[in-house]
């Protein structure tokens, strides 16, 4: 008990958490990283930064591997933080330094003032200050900096000789895994194993599996390395084979996207012979349903994060009707350090191999994941029913993702048709709330004489045609859950002010009541008028708009996304296809009739073309004709004149007539549309003077 005691008072930061105040270091969102030390702390001072590889690439992504814009938005998150945590992935990284100071109460051990250290505690739960970062590693997912690092007691911290050499480099990538190597072993040794696979993009962590591997069978295993094709766009299979010497037997180059074209190219050179060991390095849709349908029966696949697919895997195993044994993601062990160093001395000799093959393409730093990054920004994404293949789309889920974890108010900001009510889904279907109703309320659509009792209820007998038993309002069916209000700009100034007093009280009274209703709403609006604009007009309170916007979305229109209306078009034309039992595609020119036009409807306006488009033409393709004429519709309806209705008794059609009232009618259009000589002008793509000298021939 007493044991107990003394670990559950350990020191571990509490008193560095500024924001939310009662969380561990670990969840809050920013940390104290002051240098003066308080109570049983140590500082260290910063020479190394091992980051978690997703963390890292994802920063890189984000950053489009430009060195300055890395450690640009390394230092926003320390900056904002006080902490090194990634927002996206909720993951981080650890550290090597040199220790420079420590509080008078703080139990050094046997270490000392000077000392190199290792700490495997990860940065995400320890305040961190980086003056400046000297230089970036890519390859290995590191950086070398200057600053320092706050340890608590609880800090796992390990002396090392040096923190610039090779074998410091290696160290500390191979630390990364924490106890995954080892707890595999451990897992793996002694076991019937002697064939084995991984699935991995990354050079250096498959060495140190595989080494693990041969370990753990005392050299007794075959191994093969899969690797996605696009991943690497300037390394062949000779440059691995020199790298891995014998230490992998074969290897395999496969699109993981295409799970069952890759499977059947392995098990084609495998002679169809299933691996009694599978492990998993990458988070890649497709890498799980290879892992399980390559297994054996009774053999393992292992996971090395919950984020490679492990929950993806388990279910699709269940489906096969495999039994195999899934072993997840390994925290830290004591014994990591140790089992980390003995791996890298025995890999040494591979891994310089692949110092020296990094060193060799100095001039081309980042092209290895090149070919991967391009097919992953121009692959066909869906989150939460919202498809999307462009990265301006993309950048904004990315940020949509992000709100979607902190419990406040929103605005999604728009114009009609761009998917607005997708947005507030993939934000409630990504909170804390999602389990918890989400209550869509279009406010222009309620009449203002009843929008208080809409809005809040009231009790039976009200007021006349009220309910007998009375009527909860959207507020009290929405507790503890989330509230969208779209086109919240149609609402009164009266009910916008009484809207503000639940927001800011979290009370209100239902129409007739006497007793305050206490409420735990999340409320996400939007509007296809800025809100801003509405609050300079004076139809918008001020202080509500500031009330509502702790996060604004702003959803960009189709004709800035045009990458996502190929795929939107055909996600459309799938679903009427099922829905009508008839399979219809689009011609390579109705995609480019598609592109074309710009969408004011939006995506609303697109899956209404599509839907039309699928009715009225009666084979299975689509072409470019069909698009054309039916989008442009419209304007024929305005500006063309029906020959047959008009002329079609007649024995003679004068063409100049004609075409003159035809001209007529096409200015008179363009000037209805622009409003303006010059705007219709670049409309029709004429000289201004001469539209004019049409204009006032046609005394328009």
């Amino acid at each position: 008990m007493d044991k107990m005691k003394k670990n559950t008072y350990k020191n571990f930061g509490l008193k560095r958490v500024l924001e939310p105040k009662d969380s561990l270091p670990v969840t809050s969102w920013k940390l104290d990283n002051g240098k003066e030390l308080k109570s049983k702390e140590l500082r260290v001072n910063l020479k190394r930064i091992m980051f978690e590889r997703e963390n890292f690439y994802q920063l890189c992504s984000t950053c489009e591997y430009d060195e300055n814009k890395i450690k640009e938005r390394i230092l926003k998150i320390v900056n904002e933080r006080g902490k090194l945590h990634n927002p996206y992935t909720e993951s981080s990284g650890m550290f090597m330094g040199t220790i420079d100071e420590a509080s008078e109460d703080y139990d050094m051990g046997e270490l000392k003032y000077g000392d190199n250290i290792v700490c495997m505690t990860p940065l995400a739960g320890l305040p961190i200050y980086i003056e400046s970062i000297d230089k970036i590693n890519i390859d290995y997912a590191q950086i070398t900096c200057t600053g320092y690092v706050i340890c608590f007691e609880t800090a796992i911290i390990f002396p090392i000789d040096d923190t610039d050499s090779s074998h410091s480099i290696h160290l500390a990538r191979a630390l990364e895994e924490e106890g995954n190597l080892y707890g595999m072993s451990k897992e793996l040794e002694g076991k019937n194993i002697s064939r084995a696979v991984i699935i991995g993009n990354h050079i250096a962590e498959t060495i140190f599996y595989a080494q693990m591997l041969k370990s753990a069978n005392k050299g007794n295993v075959s191994i093969s390395f899969v690797i996605d094709s696009a991943y690497f766009s300037g390394i062949t299979e000779k440059d691995l084979r020199i790298i891995f010497g014998d230490l992998i037997e074969n290897i395999y180059f496969v699109d993981l996207s295409k799970p069952i074209e890759a499977v059947e190219k392995i098990m084609e050179s495998e002679d169809s012979r299933l691996f009694d060991v599978v492990i998993n390095l990458e988070n890649i849709k497709g890498c799980e349903s290879v892992a399980s349908l390559v297994v054996r029966e009774g053999g393992w696949v292992c996971y090395t994060s919950l984020n490679s697919r492990y929950c993806h895997g388990l279910l699709i195993a269940d489906c096969l009707g495999k039994d195999a044994t899934h072993y997840g993601l390994d925290g830290y062990s004591r014994y990591a350090y140790d089992f980390a160093g003995k791996l890298v001395n025995e890999a040494e000799p591979i891994l310089r191999r692949l110092d020296r093959f990094y060193a060799s393409r100095k001039n081309e730093p980042y092209k290895i994941q090149t070919g991967f990054r391009e097919r992953t920004q121009t692959a066909v994404q869906q989150i939460d029913g919202f498809i999307y293949k462009s990265k301006t789309t993309a950048d904004m889920i990315e940020e949509v993702l992000n709100v979607a974890q902190y419990d406040c108010n929103v605005i999604i900001q728009g114009e009609t048709g761009v998917g607005k009510e997708k947005i507030c889904n993939m934000i409630h279907q990504n909170s804390q709330r999602r389990d918890k109703p989400c209550i869509k309320i279009n406010c222009a659509t309620i009449q203002e004489s009843l929008a208080e009792s809409e809005f809040f209820g009231y009790e039976k007998g009200s007021f006349t045609g009220a309910q007998a038993s009375g009527k909860a309002g959207y507020f009290e069916l929405a507790n503890n859950g989330t509230l969208f209000l779209d086109e919240i700009g149609s609402l009164s100034l009266v009910m916008q002010s009484k809207l503000l007093r639940v927001l800011q009280e979290s009370t209100y009274y239902r129409v007739g009541g006497v007793q305050p209703k206490h409420v735990n709403v999340r409320v996400i609006c939007a509007n296809n008028i800025p809100l801003k604009k509405l609050v300079e007009e004076g139809m918008f309170r001020e202080d509500l708009y500031y009330r509502l916007n702790i996060c604004m979305i702003n959803v960009p229109p189709l004709r800035m996304r045009k990458d996502d209306i190929a795929c939107l078009a055909d996600a459309f034309l799938n679903n009427y296809s099922e829905k009508y039992g008839a399979k219809k595609k689009f011609t390579l020119d109705a995609y480019d009739e598609l592109l074309e036009y710009p969408w004011p409807g939006n995506v609303r306006e697109l899956e209404n073309t599509v839907h039309r488009l699928y009715i009225s033409e009666k084979g299975r393709e689509i072409d470019g004709y069909a698009v054309h004429m039916l989008i442009n519709q419209s304007v024929f309806d305005n500006v063309v004149m029906d020959i047959k209705k008009e002329y079609g008794s007649n024995d003679f059609m004068n063409f100049t007539e004609i075409m003159e009232e035809q001209e007529k009618k096409i200015i008179a259009y363009a000037l209805k549309k622009k409003k303006t000589t010059r705007k219709a002008a670049e409309f029709l793509g004429l000289p201004q003077t001469t539209l004019a000298r049409k204009k006032l021939k046609h005394n328009l």
